[in-house]
């Protein structure tokens, strides 16, 4: 006889762990039954055509699933992982705004229906402040360097950086974050005890200690094409904003950007050179009817996620020559002043087109200033 799952929260596991997340067939059924009665339904048979074949081989060949819901339960345990579904004070209710744009087009794109979580603290508060950066994994030296400059001071604004964990700009926007101190979230295409890229292992490693790793996916998960396109809306669900940091014209940042988009969420991007392939799919972003937001400092980010201009946020100062602090009478007279000769006040008056008394006046104010000298009644230059 087979033995189901009795607890919801295994019951939910044990699907993810089977259905691909986001899959609007496998949610309908969990709306309709929920989840303990959903895995009885797909081991009896007695589910849609196209789900049977989804779940056909698992089901066969897994005669025990609450055995299986346990293996996942001790592998979870052993990962130092815990699991959130919806509901959990943990859980972030943002990701329901995912129902506001799934249709039978694309039924992928449901919200999660649990998600494991390694690291400290509470995914739903850590995330309440938020802003993603996501761009090209293989990024430009500049990309780099804006990308970890923009998570380092959104970090030190309160903001958390959310991100997928990938090379380039993904691990430089982490590491931005972690160098302030600041709490940062990466979000996996694969398991969390073994998040891909190995390569950023060290990386990972730190986001737990200063963050959360999250995946949909059980422990044990292996990375796959399109689960790092399924992962990308969950990045756009949890932040208020993304920002995209290079991306080239077929790039799951600009994937991220469309999720993000139609959420309503707000879309940055930030620019590069027209010239360079890096930011060909950045610089689209401003052609695309998604009202992206051009942003070059954290001060700019953070005034479009609030709609609160700072007093950062003000247009950076122009530099001031020692010229800018003259008046404009000042200013003619001086200009008017050929270098190494010698003028009287009333050519001088003539060629700045000031009236001569006016013209006394504001060469004794440039005398005293040093701009200019009086050598026999005449005016010069100051060396």
């Amino acid at each position: 006889m087979t033995s189901l799952p009795d607890d919801p929260r295994q019951a939910l596991m044990l699907l993810s762990s089977i259905v691909e997340p986001g899959d609007g067939e496998l949610d309908d059924l969990l709306g309709e039954v929920g989840p303990v009665a959903a895995v009885e339904r797909i081991w009896s048979g007695d589910v849609p055509e196209r789900l049977g074949r989804i779940t056909g081989a698992t089901v066969a060949c897994t005669p025990n699933p609450a055995g299986r819901a346990a293996d996942l339960v001790s592998a979870t345990e052993h990962a130092g992982a815990r699991v959130l579904v919806p509901g959990d004070p943990d859980w972030p209710e943002q990701l329901r705004d995912l129902l506001l744009v799934c249709d039978a087009d694309e039924p992928h794109l449901r919200p999660p229906r649990c998600l494991w979580v390694k690291g400290r603290g509470s995914l739903a508060s850590v995330c309440r402040r938020s802003v993603a950066i996501v761009g090209a994994r293989v990024a430009s030296e500049y990309g780099e360097h804006l990308a970890d400059d923009l998570a380092a001071d959104l970090s030190e604004a309160g903001w958390t950086i959310v991100s997928g964990g990938a090379l380039g700009i993904d691990r430089a926007a982490h590491l931005g974050a972690i160098a302030r101190g600041g709490p940062t979230v990466s979000v996996v295409a694969s398991g969390v005890e073994q998040p891909y890229p190995a390569a950023n292992r060290s990386m990972f490693d730190l986001v737990v200690e200063c963050g959360l790793l999250v995946s949909e996916w059980p422990p044990g998960a292996s990375p796959m094409r399109h689960r790092f396109l399924t992962r990308n809306r969950v990045i756009a669900a949890l932040a208020a904003g993304t920002v995209v940091v290079e991306a080239g014209v077929r790039s799951g940042a600009r994937n991220t950007a469309r999720h993000a988009a139609e959420l309503g969420r707000v879309l940055m991007f930030t620019p590069g050179p027209v010239t360079s392939s890096h930011s060909v799919g950045v610089h689209q972003l401003a052609r695309e009817p998604w009202e992206a937001r051009l942003v070059t400092r954290a001060e700019e980010v953070i005034e479009d996620l609030t709609g609160i201009a700072g007093p950062m946020a003000t247009p950076p100062p122009s530099p001031r020559r020692p010229f800018d602090s003259l008046t404009e009478i000042e200013a003619r007279l001086v200009e008017a002043l050929p270098r190494g000769y010698v003028v009287e006040d009333v050519r001088l008056a003539a060629a700045a087109g000031v009236p001569v008394p006016k013209a006394a006046e504001a060469l004794e104010k440039l005398r005293s200033d040093g701009w200019v000298e009086l050598l026999e009644g005449r005016w010069r230059l100051a060396r």
